[in-house]
């Protein structure tokens, strides 16, 4: 029993102290066992590398082995999260993808609109968490988590320490949700059109829509991708909305570019690519790189916790998050169902 306890007090400095190689050695790895799926009949040894396990990866390494190469990470998953996402759009068609996005819209409207207002009353009237931090997450809940809260926080002049209690809470939910939501569309026997939908509306963060749609199947990727892209051009308005509100002039407002470079992809793809034999397979190329670097952005994303930022979350703003969560999900299950 004690030698256990002195094994494991030890273990945790070692991981530590070696944390910079066992960060190259993972990434480096995972690497690997993507590329082998380029050759034949390696596929089989590639296949476990799925965005959950990646994840999970990246969170083991940041709660056992703490942060590593910190810059780097946030500054690599940032960039290589939207070329990964334009990527995608070179293997989806337009107008299939207009015609899920458009079935999504008057939800998207309603539940942006619905979530800002259910927010506020749980964080402000009964839980009584600050009023930038609850509005923060309320943001990131109503439209794309992180992306939300980096270009609201601005506007809003946010202290840094409500940004990282915001994020902190968006983050742990994401990841939770990354893992759960498959399993519960499986359990729901859920459609793929379904479950892309129920997933671009209730999971925060693009990366762990897309995540969560690849791990459900082909098209629930892109009725997913679809929509959340269309749900996070909301960003606009919401930071315009907010700069009234809230008496701010003069900020500048975060639009997310790289969404519009994954319409002119699709086009691309659509009226270019996909008319001949050979465009085709580039599309199909380029789209399934795209999902390789997205799998890796997951593993950038899981390494970037740390145990400070589960201690800044405090128990408030979390329970806030989870309701709200909760009340998201609940929800668009019903509209799904019922309407």
């Amino acid at each position: 029993m004690v030698s256990n306890q002195m094994s494991t007090k030890g273990l945790m400095p070692f991981l530590q102290y070696h944390r910079k190689t066992i960060y190259v050695s993972l990434l480096a790895l995972l690497s690997l066992f993507l590329l082998l799926d380029y050759l034949p009949g390696m596929h089989a040894y590639s296949a476990w590398v799925t965005p959950p396990v990646a994840l999970f990866l990246g969170l083991a390494f940041a709660l056992l082995c703490g942060q590593a190469h910190p810059k780097f990470n946030k500054k690599t998953s940032k960039y290589l999260l939207q070329y990964s996402v334009v990527g995608l759009g070179f293997g989806m068609n337009l107008q299939a993808s207009l015609a899920s996005g458009k079935e999504g819209m008057e939800f998207t409207i309603i539940s942006v609109v619905g979530t800002l207002l259910i927010g506020w009353l749980i964080g402000r009237k009964f839980l009584k968490v600050d009023r930038d931090t609850s509005y923060l997450i309320s943001s990131g809940t109503a439209i794309c988590g992180g992306s939300a809260i980096a270009a609201v926080g601005p506007v809003l002049k946010a202290k840094d320490s409500e940004m990282s209690v915001a994020l902190g809470t968006i983050f742990i939910l994401n990841a939770i949700a990354l893992f759960v939501f498959p399993l519960i569309g499986h359990a729901l026997n859920m459609s793929q059109h379904e479950f892309g939908t129920w997933a671009a509306i209730a999971i925060h963060d693009t990366s762990s829509v897309v995540g969560a749609g690849a791990a459900y199947g082909e098209e629930a990727l892109q009725v997913a991708t679809t929509i959340k892209l269309t749900r996070a051009l909301w960003i606009i308005p919401l930071a315009l909305v907010t700069s009234f509100i809230f008496k701010s002039k003069g900020q500048k407002i975060s639009i997310p570019w790289f969404i519009f470079f994954f319409v002119l992809a699709m086009i691309f793809n659509t009226y270019v690519l996909a008319t001949t034999e050979t465009g085709a397979m580039i599309g199909e190329g380029i789209n399934s790189l795209a999902r390789k670097t997205l799998t890796i952005t997951l593993f950038f994303i899981g390494a970037s916790l740390s145990r400070d930022v589960l201690k800044a979350v405090g128990l408030k703003p979390l329970i806030q998050g989870t309701l709200l969560w909760i009340v998201i999900s609940v929800g668009t299950l019903a509209y799904i169902y019922l309407f």
